[in-house]
């Protein structure tokens, strides 16, 4: 018979929230901004339950190369090291 399992969410929520996380999280999102290039921008945000990182094409020229180059997609490489 299976046995039931039950998951600490309180935990789950703590460790994706936990500042060692979101350091981690700021570095890769660095880290893919610089490998795009220049006019890119990191930002990290801090919720209920997670912390998350987004970058962006923050100037024209940025935005320009990343519709026509697919910048921020080539560079996702980048937030794996």
């Amino acid at each position: 018979m299976a046995q039931k399992i039950k998951l600490n969410l309180e935990g789950f929520r703590k460790l994706r929230t936990s500042p060692e996380v979101v350091k981690d999280l700021e570095r890769r999102g660095k880290n893919i901004a610089a490998a795009a290039g220049p006019g890119m921008e990191a930002s990290t945000y801090v919720g209920r339950n997670r912390a998350r990182v987004s970058v962006i094409a923050n100037t024209p020229a940025a935005k320009r190369r990343e519709a026509r180059d697919r910048a921020l997609t080539r560079a996702l490489d980048a937030g794996r090291r």
